[in-house]
């Protein structure tokens, strides 16, 4: 276990919640134009509003660092590797969604690597669960939105089939 001072703690926290910023920006840069996209396709009656996904998605980054965070902080990469690992290369798909679906149209890749993602959470959560139990069910409202999200790219790409060749 790591001991670290309170300026380390901040500073770890300050960069978890950085990678996470840039996670979140590489999204957004994608997603500029996807409200016209989105709403142009036929939707599943069950589907969400447009106007939750940015709160959600805000708030689940935040949580993400924060478990990020507490796995650091108390581990380190030494301590953590595979756990800490994996939450850095789930960030992959879940950047590469937003440029699959809403950029290049493209849905049954967008739903592979959906279930890639789904997959590489849970191992996160899995993970972590060994770690710090706490931080791990920070990562639990996230692998139910993207629960949602899987169902929900299934649903609106077999709804829509010229528009997400």
């Amino acid at each position: 276990m790591s001991n670290l001072s309170p300026t380390r703690q901040i500073i770890g926290l300050a960069g978890w919640c950085l990678l996470l910023l840039i996670v979140a920006i590489l999204g957004a840069v994608a997603s500029i134009n996807a409200g016209a996209f989105y709403q142009s396709l036929e939707q599943p009656a069950w589907a969400p509003p447009a106007a939750w996904f940015g709160p959600v998605w805000t708030t689940l980054y935040a949580l993400m660092a924060l478990a990020a965070w507490l796995v650091w902080r108390r581990w380190r990469f030494g301590g953590a590797p595979l756990a800490l690992g994996l939450f850095i290369f789930q960030l992959l798909p879940n950047v590469l969604w937003s440029w699959l679906f809403f950029v290049w149209h493209q849905g049954a890749w967008s739903f592979v690597n959906i279930l890639l993602l789904w997959g590489l959470i849970l191992a996160t959560l899995i993970g972590f669960w060994r770690v710090h139990r706490g931080a791990a069910l920070l990562l639990l409202p996230y692998l139910l939105w993207v629960s949602l999200a899987v169902a929900l790219n299934l649903s609106v790409w077999q709804l829509n089939p010229a528009a997400l060749g």
